[in-house]
Formats: structure tokens, sequence, C-alpha cells
């Protein structure tokens, strides 16, 4: 039987000392009578891009969902499974929330893989090229108008057209269509620079990103 992981043992004594019990008081209000965030962030699962650091917020205020490329897939009712729309569905109708923020990053696994099908990820890809597969039109828009830039300008390209992608499909979900064309409820897609810290955000009117 396989222990628990001691490095996580050890920042979960120094959450509950250093954090937890200097908001008791926070936590047990959270508890008492539920969460109330205003912002839905949809984020890559990539470890080093966590949208509670970035914005630093505290438990309670940010709604968030990770997946692989931090995509949206476009509103269907088939199949049996559906996480992310699970999520946004809650947001939405059972939290208000006021914002969905679709938060890309740079040097993201999932969108270079998709990129670069010949160096896809090193796995059996039962799930991954499948997933990945809603940035085909996106990748071959890129590749189009990108011929003479580098890999790393390319890349960056995509992984801001996956966020462009990830709204257009929010859109596609009735409920978001609704709320958003009644003022209820705003798209945002972000951009993350891992190396420089900088965040970047969509200009809907341009199409483009421009930092903060």
């Amino acid at each position: 039987m396989s222990s628990f992981p001691e490095t996580l043992t050890d920042r979960y004594r120094r959450f509950k000392h250093r954090i937890y019990v200097p908001n008791a008081d926070s936590y047990e209000e959270l508890a008492t009578f539920g969460q109330n965030p205003e912002v839905m962030i949809v984020s890559c699962c990539d470890s080093r891009v966590d949208p509670e650091t970035i914005f630093n917020a505290m438990p309670g205020e940010l709604f968030v969902a990770r997946n692989v490329a931090n995509l949206i897939p476009p509103f269907e009712l088939g199949g049996k499974f559906h996480g992310v729309s699970a999520a946004i569905e809650f947001a939405v109708l059972n939290l208000r929330v006021k914002h969905i923020v679709i938060l890309g990053h740079a040097n993201c696994g999932g969108i270079k893989a998709a990129l670069d099908q010949s160096a896809a990820i090193q796995t059996e890809s039962m799930f991954i090229s499948r997933w990945m597969s809603m940035l085909d039109e996106a990748r071959l828009s890129v590749l189009a108008s990108h011929q003479t830039k580098t890999p790393e300008e390319r890349l960056t390209a995509l992984e801001q057209e996956g966020v462009k992608t990830s709204i257009k499909n929010l859109r596609s979900f009735p409920f978001v269509r609704e709320r958003e064309e009644k003022g209820k409820l705003n798209l945002h897609g972000g951009h993350f620079d891992i190396k420089t810290g900088t965040l970047s955000i969509l200009n809907h009117s341009r199409g483009e990103f421009f930092p903060l």
C-alpha cells in the first residue's frame, strides 16, 4: 500500500497552522453560507499556471475549472460525461457568475502537441489527441498565416487562438449566450507568460492580446 506523499503532509500542516487557523472565521463562513464567486476561470491543468496564485485570490473568490490546454468543447448533448460543460452550467446557472475568463499560457504542452502532431505527447494518447482535435481548424489557420514565423511564435499564436476558440464554443451554450446578450455575463480571454509573469488580455474588437 502506497503512503501519502510526505511533502503534501508537510505542506498541509503548514497550511493549517499559517493560513487556516488565522482565517478560521472566513472558512467557517464559507462552510456555513456557501460560495458566491463572481468569476469563473477555465485554466490549463499545467502545474506552473495556478489561477488563485496569479490573481492573488482567497478561497471562495474564484470558481476554477482546469483541463488540458484550457479548452471549452462546443455545446452538445451526446455522449455520457461532460465535466467541463457541467462546470460551466453550474457556474452560470447556479452561481450566477458575472465573468468567465479563459486563461491560456505560454509553452503549453497540449497546444504544442496540437501544433506539431508529429511530436505528440509520449503516450498512447487515447484521450489527448481527440481532445486537442478541437483546435484542428485553428491549427491550420495559424500554420497558413505564420509560415515565416519561428516555432515559438507559432506556438504563442495557437495558444491565443485556442483561447478564442474556447470563447467561441462558450457562446454555443444557450444559457451562456442568453446571459451574455442580457448583459449579465462577460466573457474574457487571457494569456499568461510563465517566464516574464506577464498577463495579456484579449481585446475582442481587435482580436489581439495586450499586456496589462
